[in-house]
């Protein structure tokens, strides 16, 4: 229990002075720091190590694996939001993390509760909010960290700046229950419950696990309602949250709806991605409608590709959003030009659209002939022409890539197959001519991809992890095993520096008992992009000079003892005393 431990001192420098809770992995206290004169305060956690996991690894392996993995949390502590990563210690078999304290108040004191405490919030609130948390987390993503807890007790609104502050971390969970292993629900804080996805509960925790949470809590901001409080749709399993008094608009609304999808792989797949939808939502607003409660318009909704004039292509959440809002756009006042005055003759129009037809069907020429028979007298004149030249520079684009899909088809380099087929603008008769290059090229990666997994499954059930590496980095990105792929590449990483940690502890022990051939061994075993490679190099030379040394004494005792003569390149009987008190002197550690 905490109170055990409240006033304790840990390592004769951190007194521990309050428990702040318990989390998933572990147990969270306020320290003082007795070394320096104005007692500074930190963050002290306590990891849990589950009786079952010290099952299948004893005591020196999980010390070996909480010191490699608190290694990428001193990346993390590099962040401006997240707490600065202090010092990692083992004391009495337990281990320790020591951070930077926050001094400030949990995001918790800002949300309203059951619509009782506190406001809801302004659309433009949440999406600031939104903005600044996926800051933090694209940069946690990309250290390969998952923060697997994201919750309004664990966002501080720091006193200093009035930053939000991401704390807390679980990247060190597979100390507590290993990589893919389910999360019982009775290990769960109350306070988390209603945040974390269904996935994470099955042991397939993915990055945007975390947008999940993050989602809920801006819901939790826009409706006053507490995850918990809602319910889910029971055919489709999809949380039921926008009711007729939730005051937000129709794009927000589908952002949101897609942070918190049941189904991880129709969500956002990352922290960016749903940046760049925010982003340009307030970015690209006309200055008329930037109020707080405004609707947002429909031009504000674009995907990056809309600024490069050789991709016709929107992201699939957008180019949803455009046509489920389009017809409702004109009577709803979001910002799009009024098609009622000034609006040109029927027949003009129908024409532009036949002209359109024949462009999608392929006949560029008959396209443009229609087009150019629009007079030019009339209201969407300009709007032809314009379009004319943007038909020419898609068609050459589309003509190109294709040329380009069409040529590693037959190279068999079926990732550039798919890569090419990507950036063919919004043209069907150029889609439909690849799209049997594409379904066969998706076909041959799936293929490719099974053989590479099972070569590098092969390969780590004899250990040989940086060979099954190797592997996995060949399986294309656009494998529909992707996800399993960055599982099995951060597992695989993770298992070869515990080897190579695991070889230098093995070396120290045989050097130990002089038997510094074997210590040899096991530190040429070690790969050289491994965090103790270069601690390993020092022991070789070290080890390898006294292997030569102690080669050379037992030569000199061995003719010593059969009266041999000792041969003049050989070391002195001064140098063989020197060296054995040398050799029963030295700290080999």
């Amino acid at each position: 229990m905490s109170y055990h431990i409240i006033g304790k001192l840990l390592q004769e420098r951190y007194q521990i002075v309050q428990s702040l809770g318990a989390g998933v992995f572990g147990q969270t206290y306020i320290a003082v720091d007795v070394d320096y004169p104005e007692n500074p305060k930190c963050v002290v956690k306590q990891i849990k190590v589950s009786s079952s996991e010290s099952g299948y690894l004893d005591l020196e392996m999980l010390r070996l694996l909480f010191l490699t993995e608190t290694e990428t949390l001193k990346l993390l502590g590099s962040h401006d939001q997240i707490p600065e990563f202090i010092a990692c210690f083992e004391e009495n078999e337990r281990f320790y993390l020591v951070q930077e304290r926050i001094e400030g108040h949990a995001l918790a004191a800002e949300l309203p509760i059951a619509q009782q405490w506190g406001s809801v919030w302004s659309e433009s609130e949440v999406v600031e909010f939104l903005i600044d948390v996926l800051g933090i987390l694209e940069f946690v993503h990309s250290q390969g960290v998952i923060h697997c807890d994201i919750k309004p007790e664990n966002l501080i609104r720091r006193n200093s700046d009035g930053k939000l502050v991401l704390i807390d971390f679980g990247s060190i969970q597979s100390i507590d229950f290993g990589i893919g292993a389910e999360l019982p629900i009775y290990r769960i804080p109350v306070t988390s419950l209603g945040y974390i996805p269904p996935e994470q509960f099955i042991g397939q925790t993915q990055p945007n696990s975390d947008i999940y949470a993050l989602g809920m809590i801006a819901i939790q901001a826009l409706t006053g309602l507490e995850p918990l409080q809602l319910k889910a749709d029971p055919y489709t399993n999809e949380i039921v949250w926008r009711f007729e008094n939730t005051p937000v608009n129709d794009y927000l609304a589908a952002v949101l709806s897609q942070m918190i999808r049941y189904d991880y792989q129709k969500r956002f797949q990352s922290a960016g991605e749903v940046l760049r939808v925010l982003k340009q939502i307030i970015w690209e607003q006309p200055p008329e409608i930037l109020k707080a409660d405004d609707q947002f318009p429909l031009e504000a909704i674009e995907d990056d590709n809309s600024q490069n004039p050789t991709s016709g292509k929107s992201s699939p959440l957008l180019t949803g959003m455009k046509v489920g809002l389009a017809a409702n756009s004109l009577l709803m006042g979001f910002g799009v030009y009024s098609l009622i005055n000034a609006a040109p003759a029927y027949s003009e129009t129908e024409t532009l659209s036949k002209a359109t037809k024949e462009y999608q069907a392929g006949d560029l020429q008959e396209a443009i002939a229609l087009v150019k028979s629009i007079p030019s007298h009339s209201n969407i004149y300009p709007e032809a022409q314009a379009t004319i030249e943007e038909w020419q520079e898609q068609w050459q684009v589309a003509a190109q890539q294709y040329q380009i899909a069409q040529t590693a088809f037959h190279e068999s380099k079926w990732s550039d197959v798919l890569d090419a087929a990507a950036k063919i603008p919004n043209i069907l008769y150029w889609q439909s001519k690849t799209d049997k290059l594409v379904q066969q090229a998706s076909v041959n990666i799936e293929v490719q991809t099974q053989d590479l997994l099972a070569k590098a499954y092969e390969n780590a059930k004899i250990k040989d992890f940086s060979t099954a590496l190797q592997y996995l980095r060949q399986i294309p990105k656009e494998s529909r095993a992707g996800a399993l792929v960055q599982d099995k590449l951060a597992e695989y990483n993770r298992k070869r520096q515990i080897r190579a940690a695991y070889f230098l502890q093995k070396a120290y022990k045989k050097a130990f008992v002089g038997d510094f051939e074997q210590a040899v061994k096991y530190l040429r075993n070690i790969p050289n992009d491994t965090l103790v490679y270069a601690q390993a190099q020092v022991k070789l030379n070290e080890y390898t000079q006294k292997q030569r040394l102690l080669a050379d004494n037992q030569k000199i005792a061995s003719a010593k003892r059969t009266n041999s003569f000792i041969p003049k390149n050989s070391v002195t009987k001064i140098e063989y005393i020197q060296g054995a008190n040398y050799l029963q002197e030295v700290n080999i550690r």
